[in-house]
């Protein structure tokens, strides 16, 4: 029994910790569309807490978009950090791992991929 309630307490602990590093940002998929048989475009718009990061992650495709509202850290790997407020456009190339930060409040951007059909929209990245 002693074991039994060690691992469940190991294992609630263990999803804590998940969570509590789980980004600070909400996707919602507006529409999806074939581009080619294995290519698809997936319009969204992502929403991240005032403090809070989409963490390091990549898209097998590329990525495309802009600020609707806030301003955000843009972090690409192999430049400078970019400082966007609403109206500014970036793009991502596909594969390249990137970051986004809120800065000073909730940032809300509208988002295009064209990515492979059947892959995850994002995959976390060290």
């Amino acid at each position: 029994m002693k074991v039994r309630n060690a691992l469940l307490l190991a294992a609630a602990m263990a999803c804590a910790a998940v969570l509590a590093q789980a980004p600070a940002i909400k996707r919602v998929i507006l529409q999806r569309g074939d581009v080619t048989a294995d290519r698809e475009v997936v319009l969204g718009r992502a929403e991240i807490e005032a403090g809070g990061a989409t963490g390091r992650h990549t898209h097998f495709g590329p990525e495309t978009g802009m600020v609707l509202e806030g301003t955000t850290v843009l972090e690409i790997d192999g430049e400078p950090p970019k400082i966007l407020k609403a109206g500014d456009s970036y793009f991502i190339p596909a594969g390249v791992v990137h970051n986004a930060k809120a800065e000073g409040g909730t940032a809300k951007v509208i988002a295009t991929y064209v990515v492979e059909k059947g892959k995850p929209l994002a995959t976390p990245a060290p």
